[in-house]
């Protein structure tokens, strides 16, 4: 999110594309290789300048270290002290390209992981909560700054086998502090919740979550929900798509008002065998 709150971007790197028809059709065939289904989502939001691209690629264009992970014409580099982010992708179905370059400084590197479901077959862990990133794109043309979130998700198995649904969110408190809360049900209903607060200085808190809040359904009839003291306000729908939602949504926390990045996955929508014959036309695939 830039400084002025203007202009946001989120990107994921995926190897194994978890929203991918490619990899989901595959692995009925039998154990499939995950670098052979590697993507770069990139996600812009800014006043009249919004663009979405997440072309999949295979193995053949795609490489990986500890420091490298190229992505066909896209890479990510570690430096060790900055992780920079060369974009060239193209959107789709419109072919609107992204190209440019992202750097991200984490203010502070965290080693904190847990399991997301009983099994731990699934674990989520911030590599840097709290950071400053500096974009500086060509197309479109966007130059700013402003503050980040880096995190990371893992899983041994299909994300069906491990959710039902979830409900995330992150925001930057006054202090610099980062707050996150993890809202998930499992297919068998069983529900599981992560409410931490990891502040400047790297500790990990955790916290007596608030009640749930229910938001209003999205266009696709998607239900969410959020922690909160208090009401909760939809401040801008960044996302809505038949199985996932992405917004910036307005909260109190502890008597902190608070603008925070909000996601809601529903897993049934997602493997259901209409949303998977919709995606190739969002998400191409470059073998």
């Amino acid at each position: 999110m830039s400084d002025d709150g203007q202009h946001g971007i989120t990107l994921i790197a995926f190897v194994g594309s978890v929203f991918s028809p490619y990899y989901a059709w595959a692995r009925k065939r039998g154990p499939v290789d995950p670098d052979n289904h590697c993507a770069l989502n990139v996600a812009i939001y800014s006043q009249g300048k919004s663009r979405w691209a997440m072309t999949e690629r295979g193995r053949r264009h795609c490489a990986r270290n500890a420091q490298q992970f190229t992505i066909g014409p896209s890479q990510l580099n570690w430096d060790g002290d900055c992780l920079s982010i060369d974009i060239n992708e193209v959107c789709a179905p419109l072919p609107r390209r992204i190209q440019g370059r992202i750097k991200l400084w984490p203010q502070q590197l965290c080693t904190y992981s847990t399991a997301l479901n009983a099994s731990g077959r699934h674990r989520w862990g911030p590599l840097a909560p709290a950071s400053r990133i500096e974009v500086d794109l060509q197309e479109p043309n966007l130059k700013w700054q402003g503050h980040a979130y880096l995190d990371s998700n893992e899983g041994d198995e299909p994300i069906d086998r491990g959710f039902h649904t979830w409900d995330w969110s992150r925001a930057r408190m006054r202090d610099g502090s980062t707050l996150v809360f993890y809202d998930m049900h499992t297919p068998t209903g069983d529900e599981h919740l992560l409410a931490l607060r990891f502040t400047p200085r790297g500790a990990v808190d955790s916290l007596t979550a608030p009640a749930t809040q229910r938001l209003p359904k999205t266009g696709w009839r998607l239900e969410r929900r959020m922690r909160s003291d208090g009401v909760v306000a939809v401040h801008e729908q960044l996302e809505d798509t038949p199985f996932y939602q992405r917004a910036l949504l307005k909260l109190d926390h502890a008597g902190e008002p608070l603008l925070a990045f909000h996601e809601t996955l529903s897993v049934p929508r997602l493997v259901s065998p209409v949303v998977q014959a919709m995606l190739p036309w969002r998400m191409p695939r470059r073998a």
